[in-house]
């Protein structure tokens, strides 16, 4: 299951990264917000709550020998544009990103629940900080599957290959790294979930990555910039943004209860939290180039971006079409700052602000069922600062 998926993803991958056209620009986000002081200190305010270093969750993988061959011939990229490279940078030194949000929100969670009544039979002598040893593995298992899913989104559409992007010869190796080493991360996460000894937890995360092979199917079904001008409505959009943004943590939050035997009460508050944290971020990050201050000359954003969706139907297909010919300059490309300014004369911004806020008490809700303690007032702190723009 976990390897036919896979193998779609990748392929899936390797017909649209690069960014070509309008709609292709994309972020290989690892999870960060803003830019915002704010934002970083709840995210290590909660890092300590759960008395594990989340930046180096993933370590044991990372500096393993496998992975240490990978870093060299990494190496051979530089000077090219690949994304591989950018990607693996960022694992190594990024001081505005944060690198292991996933993971820190599972151990919250599991934090926040605490052992349930009918976790008789779990050893409790190596439980840390309130966290079994299993819910720890799993946090790391998530972020090595999004590791893995963002490496794999770095390959390279060769089709659309320039000169300036660096030598086609390495391009085409960075291709087969950025295959080789995903590939090599999920075996980690397969193993590792194996070893957790839940059926039911690895039927959860086995739908999670099979739901980000469809979210990306239909992401790049309307990246194209001709597809886009018929579109997706707002519905059709959170429906996409949930299978290929928000359903690995939602289920990993859900998996997290079912370690510690918890009801489904509380899994499917857990998975709800989950949910609309992803949704509330996603919308964060789409709004970012609508609402920063300063000139929007240099903004870049993609068609598919929520204020845009919402603009669009706001609109109609008609005039959104005249004003997508009207930002294009006479070598076909758009000027984005003309079609940012057209995006912001309506309410297309304002609505998915609302939205965002929106899915961020949603958010707020579903944690207000766990006891009150300082690691659900850390997730709560993390719902409030996806509206922060």
């Amino acid at each position: 299951m976990f390897s036919a998926s896979w193998s779609r993803l990748s392929r899936l991958s390797a017909s649209t990264t690069r960014g070509g056209g309008g709609g292709g620009r994309r972020s290989l986000s690892l999870f960060s917000s803003s830019e915002s002081s704010s934002w970083s200190k709840v995210v290590s305010d909660a890092e300590k709550i759960v008395g594990y270093p989340t930046s180096f969750m993933s370590l044991r993988c990372l500096l393993s020998d496998e992975l240490s061959n990978v870093a060299m011939h990494v190496r051979k990229l530089a000077g090219t544009q690949h994304p591989l490279l950018n990607t693996a940078r960022g694992f190594v030194s990024d001081n505005r990103n944060n690198l292991q949000m996933r993971g820190l929100i599972v151990l919250l969670l599991s934090k926040t629940a605490g052992p349930s009544s009918a976790a008789f039979d779990l050893p409790t002598q190596d439980v840390v900080s309130g966290i079994y040893p299993s819910q720890r593995n799993l946090a790391e298992i998530t972020e090595l599957i999004h590791t893995a899913f963002l490496v794999h989104r770095g390959i390279v559409n060769l089709k659309e290959w320039t000169v300036s992007d660096g030598p086609l010869k390495d391009m085409e190796f960075g291709n087969k790294m950025a295959v080789l080493s995903g590939d090599f991360l999920l075996a980690n996460a397969c193993t590792g979930l194996a070893q957790l000894n839940d059926t039911k937890v690895v039927e959860l995360i086995s739908s999670a990555i099979g739901d980000l092979v469809q979210g990306i199917y239909y992401e790049n079904s309307f990246n194209a910039e001709d597809g886009l001008t018929d579109g997706v409505d707002v519905v059709s959009w959170e429906e996409q943004t949930f299978l290929s943004h928000g359903s690995l943590l939602a289920k990993s939050c859900q998996s997290a209860m079912q370690l510690a035997q918890h009801d489904k009460e509380a899994q499917r508050l857990a998975y709800l939290y989950g949910k609309h944290l992803s949704l509330g971020h996603k919308l964060n990050s789409d709004l970012q180039p609508f609402v920063k201050n300063g000139s929007g000359e240099s903004a870049l954003f993609s068609l598919s971006a929520a204020p845009v969706v919402f603009h669009r139907q706001i609109v109609g297909t008609e005039k959104w079409n005249q004003q997508l010919q009207q930002a294009k300059t006479w070598r076909n490309k758009l000027d984005y700052s003309k079609l940012l300014a057209a995006v912001k004369s309506e309410k297309g911004v304002s609505s998915a602000v609302d939205l965002c806020c929106y899915h961020s008490n949603r958010a707020l809700e579903a944690i207000q069922a766990f006891p009150s303690s300082e690691a659900r007032s850390a997730l709560e702190n993390i719902a409030f600062a996806v509206t922060k723009f």
